[in-house]
């Protein structure tokens, strides 16, 4: 019913970005040679900030704002990105948004408690909020108006299910930020789909040597380990030099892609990714706002628009390739 449920969103989001890609409040949109080809809208220039917990380096987020990008070009909106990792720190941008007057905020809920009272501070300036890509199980109690991403609970067990049909005996899931809500969903996800024995791997994804030599001295340590489940295709690489250093046998699948693991999945290195759909996660939470702004519309019937799970592997990599080496998948 789940599954289900998701495809009928997912067809429903189609919808809405073949409108909204064609159509605005108030006339035709001008033909400006807007975001992917679709033309400029008319409505009145707005200017939303989108605030994430990405940590500098890690090329997922690229794909988030190329999506982000694209919806601003297509809607005459001034889009104003900015990151930190540190909870606090990001909450204190989500201030700084609301002090210089931005009409829509788009953020990510990687720690919910920490966001809680940034989120409050808009909402009490009628400054409307979306959520994308983290804070799945929070969005709603918190006062957020519309979400875009995956369940991450829901995804895992999907990936955990997959290593059961695979043939794993015993996996290790690799959390790179302590704390973060959606690694966390994902991990209990894989626990709860998967059979086996399962652990979890902390490292810090801000320090990638370190990465490196702790997945290695645990596949040292532990020659049982026949799967490493990464949660993000930059420890999944680095996943792929510690199972070289340790001269394990272990397979390594993993949670999102980015150009380099298209490569690793074609080579065979890793097994399969789980696609979240990261550019049109970025592409939906400015779309929305913009949406919201000028016709008062809400996606999802006070629901989540789901973007994911679906697998990408050595059956259809080829397909999604150069997408996702151009940074529009």
């Amino acid at each position: 019913m789940r599954f289900t449920r998701l495809a009928a969103i997912a067809g429903a989001s189609v919808l809405v970005l073949g409108i909204a890609s064609c159509s605005s409040t108030g006339g035709k949109p001008e033909e400006k040679g807007g975001g992917m080809g679709a033309g400029q809208a008319n409505t009145p220039r707005a200017t939303v900030a989108m605030i994430t917990h990405e940590v500098p380096g890690d090329s997922f987020w690229d794909l988030i704002r190329k999506g982000a990008q694209a919806a601003a070009d297509k809607d005459n909106i001034e889009l104003r990105y900015s990151n930190d990792p540190e909870a606090p720190n990001q909450a204190n941008l989500v201030q700084t948004a609301i002090d210089s007057g931005v009409q829509g905020i788009a953020l990510t809920l990687a720690k919910p408690d920490a966001m809680a009272p940034a989120v409050k501070a808009a909402t009490a300036k009628n400054i409307p909020v979306v959520a994308f890509n983290s804070g799945f199980d929070n969005w709603k109690s918190m006062g957020v108006q519309e979400y875009f991403g995956q369940d991450e609970k829901l995804a895992g067990i999907a990936a955990g299910e997959r290593l059961q049909k695979d043939g794993a005996k015993k996996i290790i899931c690799v959390i790179q930020e302590q704390g973060q809500v959606a690694l966390e969903s994902r991990c209990a996800g894989v626990r709860e789909g998967f059979k086996g024995q399962s652990e979890i791997l902390n490292v810090n994804s801000k320090d990638m040597p370190s990465v490196e030599s702790t997945i290695t001295a645990k596949l040292q340590s532990d020659k049982s380990v026949d799967y490493v489940v990464a949660l993000g295709a930059p420890i999944a690489l680095a996943a792929v030099q510690s199972k070289s250093n340790a001269g394990s046998s272990a397979n390594i699948v993993t949670f999102d892609t980015n150009a380099a693991l298209v490569d690793a999945i074609k080579a065979g290195d890793v097994k399969w990714a789980v696609d979240q759909q990261p550019f049109l996660q970025g592409y939906l939470a400015i779309d929305s706002l913009w949406l919201f702004l000028n016709n008062k519309n809400l996606i999802g019937g006070g629901q989540a628009t789901l973007t994911g799970p679906s697998f990408i592997d050595e059956t259809n990599i080829d397909s999604v390739a150069e997408l996702a080496k151009s940074g529009t998948r």
